[in-house]
């Protein structure tokens, strides 16, 4: 059956995917949106809460409604956020939720490929590098299709931090956070500039009293969606505009660069894994992995979160999505505690 062209469908009604789809109806980015969840009755709720909002002048006529796994039959774009996510005084790792997650991930795509492999399937719960992964693998999934938020809001974050500094705005800053969202997540510096004024120049040319610090900026932008949870109990409002940023890229097909957690097929000769790389996204998935000329620090901060990344990945039974080894749970292994060390990524 041919896709219907903005028909979204978001699996899980929490607090993330009510933030989403809040988020399309306020961006005018979808024709229909159908929300599945588990219990039914909440997602009754935050239907017709958000429904109410198409009485106002700024937003445009879209249906919202309940429905079930059958919806994502001729769905253009589905969301998946089902999952429980890091609360407050957890550990501070998402990949803490691995196991959990990959049962409720199963059930999902269990659902899901059902009725379709045709839609283009974002994946948002925690940890999306290997839950990517496995959608994929386990579910022979179109790898072009089928790919996670990763580090865009990561690099978000980044931008924000390093304007701040700066005293500009955060979208006239250029770069990326890649990898892993998470622990191992790093910034090729020497791909990051303003308005063609790169990285080391910043100091001379922004009247800075002192260089930026690049290892504490690292570490705030990890810490930040922690800092929020500690504060707040949850994240929402980043994630929405993050996933709305992908889905306005496929509706209209403008091919943004964008930093998703995707299966590389050689590119940076990484396979085997999924992580965030600058991806050119359309209206078909994605189209071309692009390869940044990274310095020696990049090539570190990419093989070392490749390698742990697969260390996960490793351990996990494909079939049944059991993982076999606990020691990494809630932090990294001893050999990944420095993931910049971990030498040159191989030709």
């Amino acid at each position: 059956m041919a896709a219907e062209r903005g028909k979204i469908v978001i699996i899980g009604a929490g607090h993330v995917g009510s933030a989403i789809l809040n988020s399309l109806l306020g961006m005018n980015l979808a024709k229909e949106i159908v929300l599945i969840n588990l219990d039914r009755e909440q997602a009754l709720g935050e239907a017709l809460d958000a429904s109410h909002t198409l009485a106002f002048s700024y937003t445009a006529g879209c249906a919202i409604r309940v429905g079930d796994y059958e919806d994502c039959r001729d769905a253009q774009i589905i969301i998946n956020t089902a999952g429980p996510s890091i609360k407050p005084g957890e550990a501070g790792d998402r990949m803490a939720l691995l196991e959990t997650n990959l049962s409720v991930l199963s059930s999902v795509m269990d659902g899901v490929t059902r009725y379709t492999r045709d839609a283009i399937l974002i994946n948002v719960t925690n940890p999306v590098d290997v839950l990517t992964y496995y959608c994929v693998k386990k579910y022979d999934y179109p790898r072009e299709k089928c790919f996670s938020t990763g580090t865009l809001l990561d690099t978000a974050r980044f931008c924000k931090l390093l304007a701040d500094r700066l005293r500009i705005d955060p979208k006239s800053v250029t770069g990326f956070v890649l990898g892993e969202h998470g622990g191992t997540a790093f910034i090729p510096w020497n791909t990051v500039s303003i308005a063609g004024i790169p990285y080391d120049r910043f100091t001379e040319q922004f009247d800075l009293e002192k260089p930026i610090d690049r290892e504490q900026m690292i570490r705030d932008v990890k810490a930040s969606g922690l800092d929020i949870i500690e504060l707040k109990g949850y994240t929402s409002s980043g994630i929405a505009l993050t996933a709305c940023r992908v889905v306005s890229s496929i509706l209209f097909n403008s091919r943004s660069v964008l930093p998703l957690s995707v299966i590389p097929d050689g590119e940076y000769g990484l396979r085997n894994v999924a992580m965030s790389l600058p991806c050119i996204l359309g209206e078909h998935g994605i189209e071309k992995i692009l390869t940044l000329p990274l310095d020696e620090d990049g090539e570190r901060g990419m093989r070392g979160c490749d390698e742990y990344l697969r260390s996960v990945i490793h351990d996990i039974d494909m079939e049944t999505g059991k993982v076999h080894r606990e020691g990494w749970l809630g932090g990294f292994p001893p050999q990944h505690t420095n993931p910049a060390a971990a030498g040159p990524i191989p030709s």
